[in-house]
C-alpha cells in the first residue's frame, strides 16, 4: 500500500457558513475579488454578503468581475494586473468552477512576471517552474460541480490557439474555502444537473484511474454515493436543502478525489470540444460522452470490480457485470433530464470529431495515463462517434 496526502486546505462545510467568514484568520488586508460577468453574484446578494463579511474583518478589497463560463488567460492576467495595481495581497474567488478556477491563476500571475502560458505543461505551454509563490487564494463556492475548494487544479483556456488546459501545484490549493449549500438555492436546474455531473465524473474517474489508492477510493465512493442519492431531487426541486447540501457534500470530496487521484482522458476529450466550442457547458460536455466512454472500458474488462463497485454505489445493488454501472449512469442522467443532450446543437459537427481527439492528446495527454486502459487516436474518435448526435 502506497499513497501521497496532501490536502491544506481550511473547510468551513455547512448551512449559513457565509456569515462566520470574518471570525476567521484571513491571508491579507487587501483581497481582489473575483467574480463572473453574470449577474447571478450580484443579483443574489452574495457579493454583497461577501463584501460585509470583509468589512466586519477589516479587509479591503477591489473586484474583478469579467469571468466567462470556460474561463480565459486574457482575464487571468488582466485580473493579474488588477490585484498588483491595487496591492492587493490575496485574491477570493466567489463563484462556480470558472471563478474560482480563475482566482487561481490570477493569484499565479499577480506575484509572477510574463505569461500565464510560461507556465503550463501541454500544448504551447512552456513548462517553466513558478518562480514566486501565488498569493493566498480563499474560495467561496455558489456551485457544486468543480470540486475546486478542495484541490489545487485550475482550467483556462488560451483563446487565439483554442487550448483548454489544466494547471495547478501544491502551492495553488485555497488556504480556506467556505461550502456554503445556502448560496446554491438559486442555481436553475439545467446548471445544477451539469455541476452535479461534473463532480460524480470527477469520482468515477478517479476511481478507475491508474493513481487511485485506499484514500482517494474513500473519497470517490462517498462522492458517488451522495451525488446519485440527491442530485435528481435537487434538480427538480432547487429549494430542496437537504439535497442540495448532500451534492454540496458530494462536490468537496469529489474535489478531494482531485488532490489524491487525479482524471482520466474523459475531462481531456471534453476539454477540447469546449476549447473549439465554448458555449458548450463543461458538465454537459461530459454528460455527452460518458455513456460511449464508460462503455468503453466495460467492453475492455479492464476494471470490471471497478464499474461494478461504483455502478452499487449509485444505487444499482445487485449489479454484477460492468455495464451495470453504464446502465445506472444513464438511468440518473434520464432522472435529471440530460439524457439527450447533443453536440450538434453547440455547433459540434461530426466530421470534425479527429480534430478533437486529436487536440485531446496534445494539450491535456497526460490524463490518458491514468487511464485503466491504453486509449489510442482511433478508440477516441470512435467514443466521440458513439456519443455524437
Amino acid at each position: 500500500m502506497k499513497f501521497n496526502y496532501y490536502i491544506p486546505t481550511k473547510i468551513l462545510f455547512g448551512k449559513g457558513q457565509l456569515s462566520n467568514l470574518h471570525k476567521q484568520s484571513l491571508p491579507g488586508k487587501k483581497a481582489l475579488i473575483v467574480i463572473s460577468a453574470g449577474k447571478s453574484t450580484k443579483a443574489n446578494g452574495y457579493l454583497e454578503r461577501v463584501e460585509h463579511e470583509l468589512k466586519a474583518a477589516g479587509i479591503s478589497y477591489v473586484v474583478f468581475d469579467k469571468i466567462l463560463p470556460n474561463p480565459v488567460k486574457t482575464h487571468v492576467m488582466e485580473g493579474a494586473a488588477l490585484a498588483r495595481e491595487n496591492g492587493c495581497d490575496f485574491v477570493i474567488g466567489l463563484g462556480g468552477g470558472s471563478s474560482i478556477d480563475s482566482a487561481k491563476a490570477i493569484a499565479v500571475m499577480a506575484a509572477n512576471t510574463g505569461d500565464y502560458w510560461d507556465y503550463i505543461f501541454g500544448g504551447s505551454g512552456k513548462g517553466l517552474p513558478v518562480p514566486v509563490d501565488p498569493l493566498p487564494v480563499v474560495a467561496i463556492t455558489t456551485t457544486a460541480g468543480t470540486g475546486t475548494e478542495a484541490d489545487p487544479w485550475t482550467v483556462i483556456t488560451k483563446e487565439n490557439t483554442e487550448e483548454k488546459i489544466g494547471f495547478g501545484y501544491d502551492k495553488t490549493f485555497p488556504v480556506l474555502s467556505v461550502v456554503d449549500p445556502d448560496l446554491m438555492l438559486t442555481v436553475p436546474s439545467d446548471l445544477t444537473a451539469y455541476q452535479g455531473f461534473d463532480a460524480l465524473f470527477h469520482s468515477t474517474e478517479g476511481y478507475i484511474n491508474k493513481a487511485a489508492n485506499i484514500m482517494s477510493d474513500m473519497y470517490a465512493l462517498k462522492a458517488i454515493e451522495l451525488i446519485g442519492k440527491n442530485l435528481a431531487l435537487a434538480v427538480e426541486n432547487g429549494g430542496n436543502e437537504s439535497a442540495r447540501e448532500m451534492v454540496a457534500l458530494g462536490n468537496t470530496l469529489a474535489g478531494m478525489v482531485e488532490s489524491t487521484s487525479s482524471c482520466t482522458s474523459e475531462h481531456s476529450l471534453e476539454h477540447a470540444l469546449s476549447a473549439y466550442h465554448p458555449s458548450l457547458p463543461h458538465g454537459a460536455g461530459l454528460i455527452m460522452i460518458s455513456r460511449a466512454y464508460y462503455t468503453h472500458f466495460a467492453k475492455r474488462g479492464c476494471c470490471d470490480e471497478r464499474l461494478i463497485t461504483m455502478a452499487k454505489a449509485l444505487g444499482k445493488d445487485n449489479a454484477a457485470k460492468p455495464m451495470d454501472f453504464v446502465e445506472a449512469l444513464v438511468e440518473l442522467q434520464k432522472a435529471c433530464d440530460v439524457d439527450n443532450l447533443k453536440m450538434s446543437d453547440y455547433g459540434i459537427k461530426k466530421e470534425e470529431l479527429e480534430k478533437y481527439a486529436v487536440k485531446a492528446y496534445d494539450t491535456m495527454g497526460g490524463l490518458f495515463e491514468g487511464d485503466p486502459a491504453p486509449l489510442t487516436k482511433e478508440d477516441c474518435i470512435a467514443i466521440l462517434e458513439d456519443a455524437y448526435k
